[in-house]
Order: structure tokens, then sequence, then C-alpha cells
């Protein structure tokens, strides 16, 4: 397991795509910076940038961004083979998977997050901001890396989730929101913080309950449906 998490790691770092993770954080702390710079009041600012660019795109685009690539890639061009012919348990493969891209997309989330929820407020939102956003990468980790293996367009449809489905959907249409990753965050984050910059739309239950289900019940899935590819890299 630690091997294929090595393996994971090296190739995730040492593809372009990762160059794809620098520049939604730089431009998260950059505008809060700015902002702040400029002497603007936070509540003017605070819910636009934080919640809108940092817990809306950043961390659910990173997600994508790490979730689809650790495994679809190898899925696309058929070097899954190479993986499945090893003596490890596809459980074993789809944790070591999970646990690299979940880390890299909490990080890459998380340390902006706070960032920018220090300079809109201290560092207590800031922390609030970094645990709802790990929170929020395991959940999303799960749901976009199980797309990579039941779909060839993995981004696609991740993006329709986070730009349709939690986007224009969730703000809108209530009964979409118990089904929303970045609603839980949001909700998540203002209970361990509570603030107007956060306008959290479910239930603190809901928000832990439904992050379990994605993260847990994605990886179950994702366990599941890679066993189901034969050694010859066709699904049966």
């Amino acid at each position: 397991m630690s091997t294929v998490a090595y393996i994971t790691a090296r190739g995730l770092f040492g593809r372009r795509r990762v160059l794809l993770l620098l520049p939604l954080p730089v431009l998260l702390i950059g505008l809060a910076l700015l902002c702040r710079a400029s002497d603007v009041d936070p509540t003017q600012w605070g819910q636009a940038v934080v919640v809108g660019l940092g817990l809306a795109v950043v961390l659910p685009v990173t997600s994508l961004i790490v979730g689809t690539g650790v495994l679809g890639s190898e899925v696309d061009d058929g070097t899954i083979v190479h993986i499945l012919t090893k003596p490890l348990a596809r459980r074993d493969i789809i944790l070591a998977k999970f646990l690299v891209a979940a880390g890299v997309s909490a990080v890459g989330a998380a340390v902006p997050l706070f960032v920018v929820g220090v300079l809109a407020a201290d560092a207590r939102f800031g922390l609030a901001l970094a645990v709802a956003a790990v929170i929020g990468a395991l959940a999303y980790t799960a749901l976009f890396l199980l797309l990579s293996l039941v779909t060839r367009r993995p981004v696609l449809l991740g993006l329709v989730y986070i730009l349709v489905w939690e986007g224009l959907l969730g703000r809108f249409v209530s009964g979409t929101r118990v089904l929303s990753i970045e609603q839980y965050v949001i909700t998540i984050a203002d209970k361990i913080t509570p603030t107007d910059m956060l306008p959290g739309k479910v239930s603190l239950p809901v928000a832990i309950v439904m992050s379990a289900i994605f993260a847990v019940g994605g990886l179950v899935y994702a366990i599941n449906r890679l066993g189901s590819f034969s050694v010859a890299g066709e699904t049966s």
C-alpha cells in the first residue's frame, strides 16, 4: 500500500497537472491581501472571497484536479493493468490513492483558506475554515475518485456537480442542498466560529453525516468498481 502511495504521489507531482493547483490559491490570497491593504471592511468582501471563491471554487476544483488525476489517467491509458496484476487488494489500491489525493487536496485548500480567514477576521476563523476544508476535501476526493472509475469524462461531470448542482441549484433550490458538499463545509466552519460571512443552509448533523456518507460511500463504491476491472483493463 505504501508503494502505491509513493508511486501515486511521485506521478502526481511529476505531471504538469499539478501546476493547475497554484493559480487559484494565489488568486484567493491575493484578493484578500488587496482588500486588507485597501482597508476595505471584511464584511464587504469576506463572504465573496471566502465563500464565493474559496469554498465554492478553490476547494472543489483542487479536489477535482487531484481526485480525478490519481487514477483517471491510468484507467484511460491502460496502465491500470500493471497495478491490478500486482498482489495487492483492490481496497489497498483505492485507499492509497485516496489518502494521497485527499492529503494534497486538503493542504492545497486548507492552507490558503486559513490565511484568508486570518486576513478576514482572526486565527480562530482561519482555523475553522481550514478544518472545514479538510473535511470537504475528504468528501470531494472520494466523489471525484469514484467518478474517474465510472466514467471517461470525470472532470466534465465533476464540473457539472460543482458549477450546476452546487453553484446554481444549491443556491436557489433548497432541496438540492442536502447533497451539496459545499453547504456541509460552510455549516461546519460556521459552527466552529459563528460569523455572518458563512451563510450555512443545512444543519450540523446533516453536514457531518452526509460528509461521512460521501467519503465512506464513495470509497466503498470505488473499491467495488475497481474490483470489476479485469486484468485486460476492461470492466465486466
